[in-house]
């Protein structure tokens, strides 16, 4: 999996303990990001739609939730990988781009990464692209050289930046889902209604099209014009890719609307405390929504890596230290009285839990 900000991994058990124990036989998760979760929900047997604005996300998801590992040649991927592997480097936009002019990976890797995506053109309508795309995004997160977002480099490389870039296997789960790139508003009103849904929106303003700009390149693959030291993609500025929920003015009524919204009979909601609602807005909405009863669980949780490295500008210098390096995670869970009983019983007692 690649490094991401507000990834759900140590939560990851929790939120499929809690769809086993309401007995959910669908999902949707409808801020997929990296499909952490998306996946524990397959792992566990329910037929998951997975859900995001990204263009990596969709890729990522038709890799982890699309993609049945019982219907994949193996021989064949492992052969595919191997080709991509052996391709010579190529200078490129990824050189030029995210070597040269900033410093993300070292020269030889971008130019594997460059060999590789420019030969992976020609398999775009083969059934492995996905997965074999997502071997090459995960093996460039391995070699970067970053605190774990593409916001800036390290001032000096990173150890793992120097080692070369090799493509592994990604971990396929059996079974099949559904991958959908779109807003989750207007996706929580047109998906078909589920057993259960999962809500990860953003915290704050951190938008993760910048965040992660390296990777939505390497999907689209469309040398974008760039823009700051860090490099980031010129329609990063444009309105399509700026989301409500980034801020502080405009989130509250976004996401109570999506609540209200979500066709689901248990809804899962993960938040922190370094959010800008209280929990109790948060239980106020649930209810406004017409969920039988609300169940607030509360876990401690190191912060993401780059928190923990500390805070760098774009040049990759360290600038300062974090006041914190860990927070409380929320989970709220929302639905009939005995699936949410059900559901919470499931899972372990966590530091500290609310009735509503």
């Amino acid at each position: 999996m690649i490094k991401y900000l507000g990834s759900k991994r140590t939560l990851a058990g929790v939120l499929g303990g809690l769809a086993q124990g309401a007995e959910a036989r669908t999902a949707v998760d409808l801020f997929t990001g990296s499909t952490r979760v998306a996946q524990e929900f397959k792992h566990r047997g329910l037929a998951v739609t997975a859900a995001d604005l990204a263009s990596y996300s969709e890729i990522l998801a038709r890799c982890y939730i699309v993609t049945d590992a019982d219907a994949v040649d193996l021989d064949e991927l492992d052969a595919l990988l191997a080709e991509l592997d052996a391709l010579p480097g190529v200078r490129g936009y990824v050189t030029e781009t995210f070597c040269e002019q900033a410093r993300y990976f070292q020269p030889h890797n971008g130019m594997r990464i460059d060999a590789i995506r420019h030969r992976l053109v020609d398999l775009v309508d083969h059934p492995l692209y996905p997965v074999l795309l997502t071997a090459l995004i995960e093996a460039a997160d391995r070699v970067d050289s970053t605190t774990g977002q593409h916001m800036a480099y390290l001032k000096s490389w990173s150890r793992r930046s120097h080692n070369a870039l090799r493509l592994r296997r990604p971990a396929l789960l059996a079974g099949t889902g559904i991958a959908v790139r779109g807003d989750a508003c207007e996706l929580a009103r047109s998906l078909p209604p589920t057993d259960l849904m999962y809500l990860d929106p953003p915290y704050n303003q951190h938008r993760y099209f910048t965040y992660y700009h390296i990777w939505e390149t390497l999907v689209r693959w469309d040398s974008p014009e760039h823009y700051g030291v860090a490099c980031k993609r010129t329609d990063a500025r444009e309105a399509e890719h700026r989301s409500p929920f980034n801020s502080r003015r405009t989130m509250p009524a976004a996401l109570a609307r999506l609540i209200a919204d979500a066709r689901t009979e248990v809804l899962l909601v993960s938040y922190n405390d370094e959010s800008w609602i209280t929990p109790e807005a948060m239980i106020g909405w649930l209810r406004d929504a017409g969920h039988q009863r609300v169940e607030l669980l509360a876990f401690d949780s190191r912060r993401y890596v780059g928190a923990r490295i500390g805070i760098y500008n774009p040049q990759g210098q360290r600038v300062g230290n974090v006041s914190h390096t860990r927070n409380t995670e929320y989970v709220f869970v929302a639905g009939p009285s005995d699936r949410v009983a059900a559901a919470v019983a499931a899972v372990p007692a966590p530091q500290g839990g609310e009735t509503a």
